[in-house]
């Protein structure tokens, strides 16, 4: 196992609890600012698959409740996005509610799982990939040593995504670079919810900002922007502080947090919405960020990272007695990674971040054509858990059919009305 992120340590217990002897190496064992907060719905069932049940999440203070999602717009507008009653009823029987996690402290009960799990874990940074033309026969770290193994998984993360770049695998990406600064704040009231923050009414690429409790008295405020715009303001001689002030401040709710005496250093990171095909070898696989980066606007991170472990856990113990993964297996996972990360990217640069359909039909409106059918393609996703063949096609068609349709109103939104224009950066 290459990471030790949630992608690296969920697959890491899955395959220990099933019998497999897993060593996994970590280049930084104590990643003190990992992002995606805020979980779908789906989210909580697969923490459960790995011994971590929502309600011992939230009796442990490491999560609170999402009851909701809402959108506020600086004109004052807002939405809220909650499941409706009847997705709960049969056939569905959806679980309603799901929650925030405090990633650093849900980071540290996993690695001690992992531990117990009986995963041998080694801090270092593999370097280098020894291959046999799609066959992977060893990495190598910093230090020079050789590390062989039958099979390996890369969860080395974003930005390093080793084995896709080792293998120069195909590369689909999604919008501009963008970038994250956010910082953590104390509060005295409690929320259940996710609150995003927008000017969604006119931008050519949308901005926001997230607020999200990560306990019950500490809130993750957060800012997104592409990265040129971000350059823009630095070239302008703002700093990082300036600029991520400059933005909570156009939110009253938000201003009000930078007292005084606010002395805060927000962390931040750079992400490209990507995914790559081709995500499985004959004795490798590719699992979370590695495999797509997913924006987080989505909320399908975690989601993505923890299905990925969980299949490609499965695919391993399944033909561990073989020498390879046949074919058809390897293919299949790779669509599926592709499929989701494809959807889940160009509709959320579609339908809320580019701005035709979202002037077109105002961006609260956007909000729901995003999220009905997003959390509708997770629903889908659970219940069925689509693995072979006849599955995993129809499942693709259909999402490929609900992204034709999205294209189609997205051109015709674009041909109909011209953009507003470029708003002075502030």
């Amino acid at each position: 196992m290459i990471g030790g992120g949630l992608a690296g340590m969920s697959a890491a217990i899955h395959l220990a609890k099933a019998g497999v002897k897993v060593m996994c190496l970590e280049s930084e064992v104590d990643n003190n600012d990992p992002v995606g907060e805020s979980l779908d719905w789906s989210a909580p069932e697969l923490l459960k698959a790995i011994g971590f049940p929502m309600e011992q999440l939230l009796e442990e203070g490491i999560a609170t409740w999402k009851r909701h999602v809402i959108l506020k717009l600086r004109s004052g507008a807002e939405q809220h996005y909650v499941p409706s009653d009847w997705l709960a009823k049969p056939p569905f029987k959806v679980e309603l509610r799901t929650i925030h996690v405090d990633r650093t402290l849900l980071n540290r009960v996993l690695r001690q799982s992992l531990r117990g799990s009986g995963v041998e874990l080694l801090s270092c940074k593999v370097v280098q990939v020894e291959r046999d033309g799609m066959r992977i026969r060893s990495v190598i770290n910093a230090a020079g040593e050789k590390l062989s193994a039958p099979w390996f998984v890369d969860a080395s993360g974003s930005a390093a995504s080793l084995f896709p770049k080792a293998f120069g695998l195909p590369l689909y990406e999604f919008g501009p670079k963008k970038v994250a600064v956010w910082d953590y704040f104390k509060v005295t009231e409690p929320l259940e919810g996710t609150t995003l923050h927008a000017d969604g009414e006119g931008p050519p690429y949308m901005e926001w900002v997230w607020q999200i409790p990560v306990q019950s008295d500490t809130i993750s405020v957060g800012y997104i922007a592409t990265g040129e715009a971000i350059k823009q303001k630095r070239q302008a001689g703002l700093t990082v502080n300036e600029i991520y002030e400059q933005q909570l401040r156009h939110y009253p709710e938000l201003g009000k947090l930078l007292l005084p005496t606010y002395q805060g250093s927000p962390r931040t990171t750079s992400f490209s919405c990507r995914a790559y095909g081709k995500t499985c070898g004959p004795n490798w696989l590719v699992i979370g960020e590695s495999a797509a980066m997913v924006d987080p606007m989505t909320s399908n991170g975690v989601t993505a990272a923890l299905r990925h472990a969980g299949e490609a856990s499965e695919i391993i113990t399944r033909h561990r007695n073989r020498k390879q993964i046949p074919w058809l297996p390897r293919v299949l996972y790779s669509r599926r990674v592709l499929y989701m990360a494809n959807f889940f990217n160009s509709g959320i640069e579609r339908v809320i971040y580019d701005w035709p359909i979202r002037n077109r039909i105002g961006a609260l409106l956007a909000g729901d054509v995003y999220t009905i059918p997003a959390w509708s393609i997770n629903n889908i996703y659970s219940r069925i858990e689509p693995r072979g063949a006849v599955s995993t096609v129809l499942f693709g068609l259909f999402l490929g059919t609900l992204r034709a349709a999205m294209n189609v109103f997205y051109w015709f939104c674009r041909r109909s009305r011209s953009a507003s224009p470029v708003c002075a950066i502030s």
